[in-house]
């Protein structure tokens, strides 16, 4: 029979026992509950010790349950997802060594959010078009393709490829500070992320505390108004606050 651990979602400031319902990793209905020492707890659920699968399912399984602490807990330290501890001593002994760590970090993050942002240009061949007309480089090798044969045309190709690309990146960056400069002023903190595909040209998390969330709600209907025919805006939240604490517990601490 497959040995049964346990696995950790968040860090919480409680020393009330908690059961938040059957929504375990796994699909198995596991019930996730509270595993306290002192003033903390770790929330948790059963899932066998062989290795951890990673895929989509756990992964929205596994902040699922986090966004299900966080109706009821106003500051919730995520854990790395992954973590699983063999036993119930493991987990107490952890917050017992790093109480002070964890303490200090909920304080930091008390009554704190994150918001996600990503935004896309809509029109591709509008925003080309623009490059084109704003950088006489490409124009240059534009030019040089049209007056260019055999090697020399594919060269010129090559080349114009690179100037686009290069000037696309560059517009990227111009836009997206554009736009994070206007959401940053009622921001704790953010965090600009990989973007995907030509079209995003932002992916950025900010921490906001709870208080300013509507303001910070004010200021995206803005920038969706203004931009209505340039851009389409990603805006999802509040959400566990993974950009910017995201609790690693290593394998060889649970041997201490």
């Amino acid at each position: 029979m497959e040995r049964e651990g346990i696995y950790i979602y968040c860090i919480i400031g409680t020393k009330q026992e908690r059961n938040f319902g059957p929504i375990g990793i796994g699909g198995r209905d596991d019930e996730v509950l509270t595993i306290g020492y002192d003033d903390l707890s770790m929330v948790v659920s059963s899932h066998p010790m062989a290795k951890f699968v990673v895929n989509r399912d756990n992964l929205i399984a596994h902040e699922r349950v986090i966004e299900e602490v966080m109706k009821e807990f106003d500051s919730v330290l995520p854990v790395r997802f992954g973590t699983v501890a063999s036993s119930a001593d493991e987990i107490r002994n952890l917050l017992d060594r790093r109480h002070r760590e964890f303490k200090n970090l909920l304080r930091d993050m008390d009554h704190k959010i994150e918001l996600g942002v990503k935004g896309m240009w809509k029109d591709m061949k509008t925003i080309y078009k623009e490059i084109a007309e704003e950088n006489k480089d490409i124009k240059r090798a534009k030019e040089k393709i049209l007056n260019a044969r055999g090697k020399k045309n594919v060269g010129a190709k090559i080349g114009l490829g690179k100037l686009v690309e290069d000037a696309l990146a560059r517009k990227k960056e111009k836009e997206q500070e554009l736009m994070v400069e206007t959401l940053r002023r009622i921001a704790i903190d953010y965090k600009l992320n990989k973007t995907v595909g030509e079209e995003m040209f932002m992916n950025a998390a900010f921490l906001v505390d709870k208080g300013w969330e509507k303001e910070f709600d004010n200021i995206m209907e803005e920038l969706t108004d203004k931009y209505k025919s340039r851009i389409k805006f990603l805006y999802a939240g509040p959400l566990p606050v993974f950009n910017f604490v995201n609790v690693v517990i290593y394998p060889e601490e649970w041997e201490k």
